[in-house]
């Protein structure tokens, strides 16, 4: 009986979320002593003055929908910031959306592109969103795999040898979701030319952009020629703790940009004027210092954490940006899903099993530093 065969076989076809499968086991548990590494969420709390700003436009009645594309001075803003910090310049009238989180911006730009049976070539491991929503848009993913030798970079070989005739579109997430990786200018340029070789379109997901430790975050679109070919998707969730305002952004050329407008407009008409105001506000000199002051933060834990599992026995690269460790567990000679089980029946630690962030990942396990040091020791 039931509904499903009423369902889309693609609706069907998509598991639910592996990390959520974990934190919900953890969530339901009545002892309330486990410490998580779970979630990519910062520990912080929006800054008040962030969380005042909207309440203060709530008090004062501003509870209007927007422009389709968002508030006008909040794409001014947000111009203004990738200018001043990743040397971007983007035209708040024709090359933006303010989306429903970074999540949102991935969705749309997929939505925009994808023919049936286009191949969109995702780097794997990485955040579990991009093949589901690949194949809801019609398209096929496929997983490059990369690996802990090369600190888990896309190598320009790896991404020549996955490419067809149906490719279409490569996603990046530098820095890297669940690796902590990032990729340089320098690592960023044989990338370009294969792309610009096979007349690639590139979906940059940059959200973790802010949270680079070593030098500066290079974007994808700063490369040469690259800037008409890519779309930007960043947002407020991650460098400035504002994960439940579901605040993103998108930026590329005007033509992919104006698709994708109407695909948001007919799905969700604006994002909500109360987290513009908060994000106006996160953009403004005050916002920017508390975002920096957390980044310090991050950055003290991150090496306590890659420093601890080296001091236990784990191998664990050096992550250089977002904040998540990616340890490898092969020496326990248990696979991922074995050793988390165990992690949160044993230790009262929740880590994600590396396997459900696709290719590569088995035989490591995620764990997010952003929880307070004492945790963490």
């Amino acid at each position: 009986g039931g509904m499903s065969g009423y369902l889309a076989a693609h609706a069907r076809a998509i598991p639910p979320s592996g990390i959520r499968r974990f934190f919900d086991l953890v969530s339901n548990n009545k002892d309330k002593d486990f410490i998580t590494l779970g979630v990519g969420e910062p520990d912080f709390v929006t800054p008040w003055r962030v969380r005042d700003a909207a309440v203060y436009a709530l008090e004062k009645g501003r509870t209007q929908y927007t422009s389709n594309a968002g508030m006008p001075e909040l794409r001014e803003a947000i111009g203004r910031y990738l200018s001043d910090s990743f040397g971007l310049t983007y035209d708040p009238g024709k090359e933006m959306i303010v989306t429903i989180g970074g999540s949102e911006g991935i969705d749309l730009a997929l939505r925009a592109l994808i023919e049936p049976g286009d191949e969109i070539l995702i780097p794997e491991p990485c955040y579990i969103s991009y093949s589901p929503i690949t194949t809801l848009g019609g398209g096929i993913a496929v997983g490059i795999e990369t690996f802990a030798e090369d600190g888990f970079k896309l190598t320009a070989d790896s991404l020549r040898a996955a490419i067809t005739p149906r490719s279409k579109v490569l996603v990046l997430c530098y820095p890297s979701n669940p690796t902590g990786t990032i990729m340089t200018y320098e690592d960023l340029l044989p990338i370009a030319r294969v792309v610009e070789e096979h007349d690639l379109i590139v979906i940059s997901d940059e959200i973790y952009a802010e949270l680079t430790y070593a030098g500066k975050h290079a974007s994808f679109a700063s490369l040469p020629g690259m800037k008409e070919r890519t779309v930007l998707v960043s947002g407020f969730s991650k460098a400035f703790a504002m994960t439940g305002w579901r605040m993103g952004y998108v930026c590329g050329h005007p033509d992919l940009i104006g698709a994708m407008l109407k695909i948001h407009q007919y799905t969700v008409m604006c994002a909500p004027i109360m987290g513009q105001v908060a994000a106006l506000e996160s953009l403004t000199p005050h916002g920017l210092e508390e975002k920096d002051r957390m980044m310090e933060s991050y950055n003290q834990r991150r090496r306590l954490v890659v420093q601890g599992f080296r001091e236990i026995g784990l191998d664990c690269h050096e992550p250089q940006g977002a904040f998540y460790a990616f340890p490898s567990i092969q020496s326990t000679g248990l696979t991922s899903e074995e050793f988390a089980q165990r992690l949160v029946q044993e230790a009262k630690v929740a880590a994600v099993p590396g396997h459900v962030f696709g290719k590569g990942g088995e035989g490591f396990i995620r764990c997010s530093y952003a929880t307070s040091v004492p945790q963490l020791r």
